[in-house]
C-alpha cells in the first residue's frame, strides 16, 4: 500500500478514532498517540490489513483495545473541558459557563458508567454508529446493545435531574 493509498483510505477516520480514544483515556496527548500507534500498526501490516472485511470496525476495535491496555498500565486523570466548548460562547459568557458545567457533569456521569455502557453510549451517541456497526466493534448482540444504551441514558438523565433538584433546594 502506498502512502497516498493509506492517506485516502484511513485519514478520514482520524477524528472518529481520536474521539473514541478520548472517551477511554480522557487525555488529548494519549488519545493522539493511540491513534498514531494504530496507524503505524496498520502501516506495518500492509496488505495483510485487507483481509479484514470492515476496516473501520477493525480500527475502532484496535483503538478500543489499545486504550484499555493503556488504562490498565497507567492511571489517567480526567482532562479538563475542551477549550472548544468554553470558546464557543464568547458572546454570552454566562451561557458558556453553564454549558461547560453541564458538559463536565455529563462527562463525569458517563465516566462512572460500567465500561460496556460507556463504550456503547459513545459509539451510538457521539459517533452516530448503527447497532450493527456497534455489534461489529464490541461483539455484543443487538438486544444487549439496546438495553445497555437505554440503561446508560436513563442513569445519566436521573443523575442530572437529581443534581438539579438538589441545587434548587439550596
Amino acid at each position: 500500500m502506498t502512502a497516498q493509498e493509506f492517506k485516502i483510505r484511513f485519514l478520514p477516520l482520524k477524528d472518529k478514532l481520536y474521539r473514541f480514544a478520548m472517551r477511554f483515556l480522557n487525555n488529548r496527548e494519549e488519545a493522539e498517540d493511540t491513534v498514531q500507534e494504530i496507524y503505524l500498526k496498520v502501516w506495518e501490516m500492509g496488505e495483510q490489513f485487507n483481509r479484514y472485511k470492515n476496516s473501520e470496525a477493525t480500527l475502532m476495535t484496535m483503538v478500543r483495545n489499545r486504550s484499555l491496555d493503556k488504562l490498565k498500565t497507567k492511571k489517567n486523570k480526567a482532562s479538563e473541558l475542551n477549550e472548544e466548548i468554553t470558546g464557543s460562547y464568547q458572546n454570552d459568557p454566562l451561557r458558556g459557563i453553564e454549558n461547560s458545567d453541564m458538559v463536565r457533569r455529563v462527562r463525569q456521569l458517563i465516566n462512572r458508567l460500567p465500561e460496556q455502557q460507556k463504550t456503547i453510549l459513545h459509539l451510538r451517541d457521539v459517533e452516530g454508529m448503527s447497532f450493527d456497526e456497534i455489534s461489529g466493534i464490541t461483539g455484543f448482540d443487538g438486544n444487549y446493545i439496546r438495553v445497555n444504551l437505554s440503561r446508560a441514558r436513563k442513569k445519566i438523565k436521573e443523575s442530572l435531574q437529581k443534581a438539579e433538584s438538589h441545587e434548587l433546594d439550596r
